[in-house]
């Protein structure tokens, strides 16, 4: 009962550490949430239509505290309405007794550049809500007061990025949480505690290239580098993609992520609008490795043709 106490506490003091560095979270198939850290893809790959992409990551099974992640990411290009990229984000994370959410409307306004693609410059303005509510128990049955006590608070959130489409390549870079918001409470006890929590910018390049013609199918690789100034982490994948008829494609690949694990993909596509992937990640870069039996992940995207935008017509005989 002491030995599982005291990793408890380490774990949670590791997660109180990190929570003033690399606060942004981790996914696999980070090629599908480029939105939510470069607000300025929103919609660039899109041809008249809106995609949904959900999420859900269980990082480092059965280790107690550990984190959950869940995203809702949905975008649509506009450009038959109006100029550029609606999207919306949608985030929740629980670490320990921390729990993270947050929403963001992103627009991407598209500068063609000819043949050789497009820029995107977007802009994602948004909610961020962090909140702790532990559950403590001390090894005596004495109350310490120096444990923190629940507390949540809200506070704006601000995203940058730009992204360029080539025709078979992309490249952004970004920023999130430019704000660097102070979420803090004070909380009603005999002190008056103000308990708070900082955000940390968080700066990312990434960029990607498709292989066509490879063995009957296409090598889709991807890189992803991100830091806070404090600490840096980077991914690199490449997926092989076929064609199995009818629209219909799977997909299997393999990530190397620094400082933490190697992951596996795989997805299945039964019809072109339509992906499910799964990733499971082997940790063997960190720590943890004689602790947790890996990590989680479950992808699934939807797109959907939009309408046409109606023709404008008058039966006046001046405007005939």
């Amino acid at each position: 009962m002491r030995l599982k106490f005291k990793f408890s506490v380490l774990f949670f003091a590791s997660v109180i550490y990190n929570s003033w560095g690399q606060q942004d979270k981790l996914l696999t198939h980070f090629m599908y949430d480029k939105m939510s850290i470069n607000p300025g893809k929103t919609g660039m790959d899109i041809s008249n239509g809106i995609c949904a992409t959900t999420m859900y990551r269980n990082q480092w099974d059965k280790v107690n505290g550990a984190p959950n992640s869940a995203i809702l990411n949905v975008e649509a290009n506009l450009e038959k309405f109006f100029p550029g990229g609606i999207g919306i984000s949608f985030y929740h994370d629980a670490i320990g007794f921390a729990r993270q959410n947050s929403a963001l409307l992103n627009y991407s306004y598209p500068i063609s550049l000819g043949n050789y693609g497009s820029l995107g410059l977007g802009i994602g303005v948004g909610l961020l809500n962090y909140g702790m509510d532990p559950e403590w128990v001390p090894p005596t049955s004495t109350p310490d007061n120096f444990l923190p006590d629940g507390f949540s608070a809200n506070n704006i959130d601000l995203n940058f990025g730009v992204y360029f489409q080539g025709k078979d390549f992309y490249a952004g870079a970004s920023s999130t949480h430019l704000s660097a918001s102070l979420l803090e409470n004070t909380i009603s006890n005999a002190a008056n505690t103000i308990q708070s929590y900082q955000t940390a910018r968080h700066y990312y390049l990434m960029g990607g290239k498709t292989f066509d013609g490879v063995l009957g199918g296409t090598i889709d690789a991807q890189l992803l580098l991100r830091t806070d100034l404090v600490k840096f982490s980077g991914d690199i994948n490449a997926r092989y993609l076929y064609n199995i008829g009818n629209n219909s494609q799977v997909y299997g690949g393999l990530t190397v992520r620094t400082s933490d694990a190697i992951a596996i993909m795989l997805g299945y596509s039964p019809f072109s609008n339509f992906t499910f992937g799964y990733s499971y990640d082997l940790t063997v870069l960190n720590k943890l490795n004689s602790i947790s039996r890996g990590s989680h992940e479950i992808m699934v995207k939807y797109c959907l043709s939009l309408p046409e935008p109606p023709t404008q017509s008058s039966r006046h005989p001046r405007w005939l």
